[in-house]
């Protein structure tokens, strides 16, 4: 899986994943796990700790540099760029080396300092069992093993809308689509180019992104939805795929 996840880097810095030993704590880093923990207990203490904080001061954060004052705004668009980085690696590696990478959430590690591809951090990279059905296997760990429990703490982080965040999902996922679509054709994958296309059409046949948007195989575009509010960032304007357009 090491060989498939440098090949899978080569698309872009959305789709690389940094590998090998070491401790990743030690340099800033965490598992994705504690960011979506919902039972969190502050041990100085012994009370009961703000279980969504490590949600909410990434979108505070966030919201921060994009110079806006709302917390919901910030929330959103962290909740995307996740969930872009984590379908570009695993629909990545399903396309270019037929096999879903382990991402569990307690084995990926993420450091909020750093960005792309320096953020994600998979010690000892492994994959899945071999399926037929690797648009299944991409769901259960990206969708289920990730985006449910990361929506969950988003939500408790701060208001923000259920479909909101389903349709970032939605648009992440067609995002990450098109650049390696575009990426397998200008290098005559066309093969890999239909499996990109089809894996990603059985996944927006999910239930949690059956109603996100409408995703056009003819163009390799979409169009959510829902808004992810990014048009209220100073400047920010409308995105390519917004349903306000």
């Amino acid at each position: 899986m090491d060989r498939t996840l440098r090949d899978v880097a080569e698309v872009g810095p959305f789709f690389a994943v940094r590998t090998g030993p070491g401790d990743p704590r030690a340099h800033g880093y965490r598992p994705l796990a504690e960011l979506y923990a919902t039972d969190a207990t502050d041990t100085a203490t012994n009370t009961a700790a703000d279980a969504s904080y490590p949600v909410r001061e990434r979108a505070a954060d966030v919201a921060a540099r994009l110079g806006t004052p709302e917390l919901r705004v910030g929330a959103s668009l962290a909740f995307q760029g996740l969930a872009a980085r984590l379908w570009s690696v695993a629909l990545g590696a399903a396309v270019l080396g037929g096999r879903v990478p382990d991402l569990a959430a307690d084995r990926l590690w993420w450091n909020p300092a750093l960005t792309a591809p320096q953020d994600l951090w998979l010690p000892h990279p492994a994959a899945l069992p071999d399926s037929a059905d690797l648009g299944g296997q991409l769901a259960g760990m990206v969708l289920a093993g990730h985006l449910v429990p990361l929506h969950r703490a988003t939500r408790d982080a701060c208001p923000v809308a259920d479909g909101l965040l389903w349709g970032n999902a939605g648009s992440a996922l067609a995002g990450s689509l098109r650049v390696l679509h575009t990426w397998c054709v200008a290098h005559g994958r066309t093969a890999q180019a239909r499996t990109a296309l089809a894996l990603t059409e059985q996944l927006f046949r999910e239930p949690l992104l059956s109603g996100t948007g409408t995703l056009d195989t003819g163009n390799v575009g979409f169009i959510r939805r829902s808004c992810c509010l990014y048009y209220r960032i100073p400047g920010g304007g409308l995105c390519g795929d917004c349903v306000l357009r």
